[in-house]
């Protein structure tokens, strides 16, 4: 996981990362609204993120997703294309987080590690 350089938050535990992906939870764990960031639910980094990261398939994350923009009590995540896309969109927003491969890691943004 990244996040922007202003988040005070180093790591997160499982639950609270699912919860923060899922959209039950809208701030970083200091209260600092959270934006979230995703790939497409067929990316291969994305598949990788939510099943070895998240322990949950991407198709789980999508049902919850709908349910909070269905039933009004949320939004879902933004969705951006490359994972070059979700560096820029991290290195620049405050409070945001989503994934990216190693290789696109730079230090424009930093690295929340799951606990």
């Amino acid at each position: 996981m990244v996040a922007h350089q202003d988040v005070a938050t180093t790591s997160l535990n499982r639950d609270t990362a699912r919860a923060m992906f899922a959209m039950r939870q809208r701030t970083w764990p200091n209260g600092q609204a959270l934006r979230v960031f995703v790939l497409p639910n067929d990316h291969s980094a994305h598949e990788r993120f939510a099943k070895q990261g998240l322990s949950v398939y991407p198709h789980q994350l999508q049902l919850s997703w709908d349910r909070v923009v269905f039933s009004g009590t949320g939004q879902a995540p933004t969705t951006v294309t490359s994972q070059i896309e979700m560096l820029e969109r991290i290195a620049n927003i405050p409070g945001s987080l989503g994934y990216i491969d190693r290789e696109h890691l730079d230090d424009r943004v930093q690295v929340i590690s799951m606990e």
